[in-house]
């Protein structure tokens, strides 16, 4: 899953990055509110995260660009602002959360996390079966003949990827893009390792292979 961060202070956004990877996401930065307005507009993302004092462009400024772009990205806002007249605004310029600044990383990601459950459609399942492998997006459970398995954050992230777009072969570029975001050079391997680690974790010792490679197109996951 893929977040977007608008925050100009560089310490409190690295914090946020460096926390939203280590949990599994890819993270896209803008630390100003045009920068910011022009990734929310063109690219698809799961959820923001915007500070609402920004350069050039002021967070709820750019909340109601997305809101009249009928961009529905799920918000949360940052903000030194407490008073309950501050949120409401917030919230009616379309954010759908609040966090007060100074906050616990671990707040503001059990609010992703709750945020993108509630806005996820029914046309995006929280649970999966393919041939014995069970996984729940929710409790972030994989399971494979009834037998645990235990999966890193960025090893999860692929497959619930691949899991999403089953049958559709994902090159190299996709996943790069979808699990480390935009900055990672597409001539790298790290995207061979990870798909190694993951077969190794749901295919290895079962009779039926999961994951395929097409050659010199990239990953799929299906089950004939």
């Amino acid at each position: 899953m893929r977040i977007l961060v608008v925050e100009d202070d560089k310490i409190i956004a690295d914090f946020i990055i460096q926390g939203l990877k280590e949990a599994g996401f890819a993270v896209d930065y803008a630390p100003d509110g045009d920068e910011g307005s022009h990734l929310a507009l063109t690219q698809s993302y799961d959820a923001a995260i915007i500070d609402i004092m920004l350069p050039k462009l002021d967070g709820l400024s750019l909340i109601a660009r997305m809101r009249n772009k009928r961009i529905k990205t799920p918000t949360i806002i940052l903000s030194a602002k407490r008073s309950v007249e501050d949120r409401v605004r917030g919230l009616e310029k379309g954010s759908d959360d609040y966090l007060v600044k100074p906050f616990a990383f671990s707040e503001l990601l059990a609010r992703v996390q709750a945020l993108i459950r509630r806005t996820s459609t029914d046309d995006e399942p929280v649970r999966f079966q393919v041939d014995t492998l069970e996984v729940d997006l929710l409790k972030r459970r994989v399971k494979r003949d009834g037998k645990e398995i235990d999966l890193q954050p960025k090893e999860f992230s692929l497959l619930e990827y691949m899991l999403r777009n089953r049958g559709r072969v994902l090159s190299k570029t996709l996943i790069l893009e979808h699990i480390w975001g935009y900055g990672f050079n597409p001539q790298t391997n790290v995207v061979d390792v990870l798909v190694c680690r993951l077969r190794n974790k749901i295919d290895k010792g079962f009779k039926k292979k999961l994951i395929r490679t097409i050659r010199g197109v990239g990953y799929v996951l299906k089950e004939n």
